[in-house]
């Protein structure tokens, strides 16, 4: 019986592990600090394996080990390997104590509010407001230069009236592949919103890729109503998804996270 369960809870482990990585990466500043907090999880579960079903769910149980080591630590950031890691780093400083957690393991990590309480010891209340602080000061801290790629006019000035409201400069709105790729090389983008079938039967994906193999890494949300096909592991992996049809609060969301974390240097903080 314990044998099995030993080989229960490595399954587990192995399974959640490395999502786990992913956000230690995200909190610290690179790999090989956040992998010293993994190690210290693991570590801490096989001295008592009982804390990894504590709270029901084990990849739940296992961000919360994570979290009791790391809020005992101090929660150190790292020296980052990148320049696009330390942006990112550099701006997650500036928020609010315990908002970067509870964001991260909401929109990257996919917890719900409750789960995000559970892990980080507070009420759901507190982890909700939190959250909705992080994607405030995010939303206030950075303004970019956008280029929406749709070829359907009405949800093209959506979007764009959405972009603009929150006081980003939209570039242009393209229709086809050619037109994209044209608006991109006038005037360089921050962040790319895109459809991924266009007016001409061309792809967004194919658009994003040519812009991508120009100027270097430029974050990219998707809107489609194909999710599908883009679940395929291939470039260029989108910041976010959006499936049609959005709501505002999606588009919000989604643009100012993909903002705050881009290294863009035209980016105006």
């Amino acid at each position: 019986m314990l044998a099995q369960e030993a080989v229960d809870h490595s399954a587990t482990v192995a399974r959640h592990l490395p999502y786990l990585r992913r956000y230690a990466r995200a909190l610290t500043g690179n790999q090989t600090s956040g992998d010293r907090y993994a190690v210290a999880v693991l570590e801490a579960i096989v001295a008592d394996p009982g804390v990894l079903g504590a709270h029901g769910d084990p990849k739940l149980g296992l961000f919360a080990v994570f979290h009791s080591i790391w809020s005992t630590s101090g929660a150190p950031v790292a020296e980052a390997e990148d320049a696009l890691t330390g942006a990112a780093q550099a701006h997650l400083a500036a928020l609010t104590p315990n908002s970067r957690e509870a964001l991260l393991l909401n929109t990257i990590e996919g917890f719900g509010t409750a789960d995000v309480a559970a892990i980080m010891g507070s009420t759901e209340a507190e982890a909700a407001e939190l959250i909705d602080i992080a994607l405030r000061e995010m939303e206030q801290s950075v303004r970019g230069a956008v280029l929406v790629i749709e070829d359907e006019a009405i949800i093209a000035m959506d979007i764009s009236a959405i972009v603009e409201g929150m006081g980003h400069r939209v570039t242009g709105t393209a229709r086809t592949h050619r037109e994209a790729v044209r608006l991109a090389a006038a005037d360089r983008p921050d962040l790319i919103l895109a459809d991924i079938q266009l007016a001409d039967n061309s792809s967004g994906v194919e658009a994003v890729n040519e812009i991508l193999a120009q100027f270097g890494d430029i974050p990219v949300i998707f809107i489609t109503a194909f999710p599908e096909r883009l679940l395929t592991g291939e470039r260029p992996e989108p910041a976010f998804l959006i499936n049609k049809p959005y709501t505002e609060e999606q588009v919000r969301s989604a643009v100012s996270q993909a903002m705050f974390f881009s290294s863009t240097d035209t980016l105006h903080r």
